[in-house]
């Protein structure tokens, strides 16, 4: 935790809690195409739709593929019951942006359902916000979380990354960065698991950046 001055956050499950909604577009795929639920939600997180489609819907073309993908989406974007702030993000935001702390999101979403979510759950909108329409390969692969060091300025290795999925923490720590994991998420350098919630990291991230500065 000593080494990053800069936090690039996950958003669904990280900052928003977007878990029903999420979980009610999933369960009408399921039943529209008799995929089974138990396995759709252990292979999505973290990942585009569109890939998780792709894999549980091996028996479908390539054009049902998408338009599912694009039907799910609306489905998300219109469907915000629910969503809100993971307890201490915005607290944790708000301090990082009264000390200048770098910040952005990473996210897997598209542009519009995140910042749909984000408006939801009353987030403040990062100035770097890297999607799934920014990049060619999502999560697990780096590209998201490299594309936010560049963009932050910052080099990969003294960014902090702060995941919920396995996805996600397999494309932090290929991109050379530091993940921590919430949610009890395996395979983290640093868990934060049994905490309330994310408030830990206010004043390590701060103090390390202001000695940085």
């Amino acid at each position: 935790m000593n080494d990053f001055c800069a936090v690039l956050f996950d958003l669904d499950g990280t900052l928003a809690d977007s878990d029903a909604a999420v979980a009610r577009a999933w369960a009408a795929w399921s039943v529209k195409r008799g995929v089974d639920l138990e396995t759709i939600m252990r292979v999505s997180p973290g990942r585009p739709g569109v890939e998780t489609i792709a894999e549980l819907g091996a028996h479908l073309t390539p054009a049902e593929v998408l338009a599912d993908a694009e039907e799910n989406l609306r489905m998300e974007e219109a469907d915000l019951d629910g969503v809100s702030a993971v307890l201490g993000a915005l607290g944790l935001l708000a301090s990082y942006e009264d000390l200048g702390v770098p910040w952005a999101i990473v996210t897997s979403c598209p542009r519009p359902l995140a910042l749909a979510r984000i408006g939801a759950a009353r987030l403040p909108r990062p100035r770097v916000m890297v999607t799934a329409d920014d990049v060619t390969r999502g999560k697990p692969d780096p590209e998201c979380y490299l594309l936010a060091a560049r963009l932050l300025d910052v080099e990969a290795r003294r960014c902090l990354v702060v995941e919920d999925a396995v996805a996600g923490v397999r494309a932090g720590r290929a991109a050379g960065m530091t993940v921590a994991g919430v949610r009890g998420v395996p395979g983290a350098d640093l868990s934060l698991t049994g905490l309330p919630d994310l408030t830990s990291l206010t004043g390590r991230c701060a103090h390390r950046h202001a000695v940085d500065a």
